[in-house]
């Protein structure tokens, strides 16, 4: 047990205990409280980031009008990628134009926005603490425990989600919030950087497809489509960026869409990227994000196509009218360039099954691109 002081091992991180406090009394609905005691412990993260710094659990009990209470916040401290141990890795001459390609000032700008009051039933996000700015380009950004039980992500579920982010991609007053972070980017942007530098050479190299399972699962046949497809970027993205645009929650991986309070809602975390967007730009992330880890939905190319019409459907409910049709092919251009393209592992091992899953979402990706061809 720790006593008040002690969110000091949060580093730039810590808070007063004044702070602290006023954040604990606004977390029970009090006008004060007095801390009692102060715990701190990191929260275990598999997959890496290169904008987020640590993430921490504050938990603790508090002496309250009705009586001692336990309470519990999460502290998520981001950066500048810039001060990342993988910026090392960026080649000089392009430093200035990746640092600049990774908004993470957004975050904390959303969750000092009103959004919360904004989104679309079915939709809820944490409303945040406290957002502090600190020294070397970054924040912290304290926010209520979201309870989320483990869930079946069934097709049904994927096809709600799809279908709700739709709605956020359409609503007029999720649009007018969307430029909360100011921020110019763009696929061409992630062309010229990481496309350009970091996925496609691995692609029309050899290493990549030497790694211990890699062509086991991908093929001679899928390697030479997704070197074809490498060589056409510049193409799709300039097609990419001419289509409409709407708003994007921008990492709409499930991991991010976790249980809300109804059996078919949904709240939204890790808001770095949220932006308008070329139209279905949530609709990759969904599909790929659990696809690429080994896991994602059973029959993949009719969950996509059932995800495409809900997304669809929930444009027009908030009075977006997006033909299908260009809703089809917009999604197959993000879902190459943004995961099927980058689908390769490296130098790192995986294990067969996960190769798989993602070599079926290279295919797929790539079978979009050719059935919806204007």
């Amino acid at each position: 047990m720790s006593t008040p002081g002690s969110t000091t091992v949060l580093g730039p991180a810590s808070v007063e205990d004044t702070v602290l406090a006023a954040m604990v009394a606004d977390l029970l609905g009090h006008p004060s409280v007095d801390l009692l005691d102060v715990h701190v412990e990191p929260v275990a993260y598999d997959v890496a980031s290169i904008t987020t710094v640590s993430r921490h659990w504050v938990s603790g009990t508090a002496r309250t009008p009705d009586g001692v209470r336990p309470w519990r916040i999460f502290v998520k401290h981001v950066q500048s990628w810039r001060h990342s141990p993988y910026f090392a890795h960026v080649p000089e001459e392009v430093q200035e134009l990746a640092a600049a390609g990774v908004p993470w000032r957004i975050e904390p700008l959303v969750y000092r926005s009103n959004l919360h009051e904004h989104l679309p039933d079915g939709l809820a996000m944490p409303r945040a603490l406290g957002v502090f700015d600190l020294a070397h380009d970054s924040a912290a950004v304290w926010l209520p425990e979201v309870a989320h039980p483990p869930v079946d992500w069934t097709a049904q579920r994927y096809e709600r989600a799809a279908y709700l982010l739709g709605r956020l991609a359409g609503s007029p007053s999720v649009a007018s919030r969307a430029g909360v972070g100011h921020f110019d980017w763009s696929p061409r942007v992630y062309l010229e950087g990481r496309l350009r530098f970091e996925v496609v050479p691995p692609v029309l190299g050899d290493d990549a497809w030497r790694v211990p399972g890699v062509m086991e699962a991908f093929g001679v046949k899928l390697r030479e489509r997704m070197r074809a497809g490498a060589g056409r970027l510049d193409e799709l993205v300039s097609e990419l960026d001419a289509l409409p645009r709407a708003s994007a929650h921008g990492d709409a991986s499930p991991n991010n869409l976790l249980p809300g309070a109804g059996h078919d809602d949904f709240v939204l975390i890790d808001f770095g990227f949220f932006m308008t967007q070329p139209v279905a730009f949530d609709l990759g992330q969904l599909m790929a994000g659990e696809t690429q880890l080994g896991g994602g939905p059973d029959d993949l190319e009719a969950a996509d196509a059932a995800c495409v019409t809900a997304y669809t459907l929930g444009l027009g409910d908030e009075g977006r009218v997006v033909d299908e049709a260009v809703v089809r092919r917009a999604h197959a251009l993000h879902l190459f360039l943004f995961a099927g393209v980058s689908a390769l592992p490296g130098r790192e091992t995986m294990p067969p099954a996960q190769l798989e899953r993602r070599a079926a979402l290279v295919r797929l990706s790539l079978d979009l691109l050719d059935a919806t061809q204007p």
